[in-house]
């Protein structure tokens, strides 16, 4: 299985951006997706999820400015990140809890993009 991200760039402070994340592969559900970023210096961490049943979790500090959504059918995952500040500037990972076909069994893992670099300025 493989995550691509993208979307990622350059934004004023107050700007908005889309990140996109695909995944590809043998899959045969995708049972979670989110995502992670990691800043400067920091710890990477836990922006934004879906779960099972379609439960959505943020992050305090995206509450209110950052939507994920997802497209199933095309195995895709979305960022919506509005009133972008300068603090949120960072790589941004997309990661998915993916069951895959393994021959004649089923496997989950978890998987992750490679990241996209959001720069907000001030």
């Amino acid at each position: 299985v493989q995550l691509q991200a993208s979307g990622g760039g350059l934004v004023q402070a107050g700007g908005s951006l889309r990140l996109s994340c695909v995944a590809s592969g043998r899959i045969f559900s995708i049972d979670a997706v989110g995502w992670c970023r990691q800043a400067p210096g920091k710890e990477r961490e836990l922006v934004a999820a879906v779960i099972s049943g379609g439960k959505r979790n943020y992050a305090h500090s995206v509450k209110g400015r950052f939507t994920i959504s997802r497209d199933n059918a095309n195995n895709m995952v979305y960022l919506q990140m509005t009133s972008l500040k300068p603090e949120d500037t960072a790589v941004y990972f997309c990661n998915a809890r993916v069951t895959v076909y393994g021959g004649s069994v089923l496997v989950t893992d978890d998987y992750w993009g490679q990241g996209t670099l959001v720069t907000v300025s001030s």
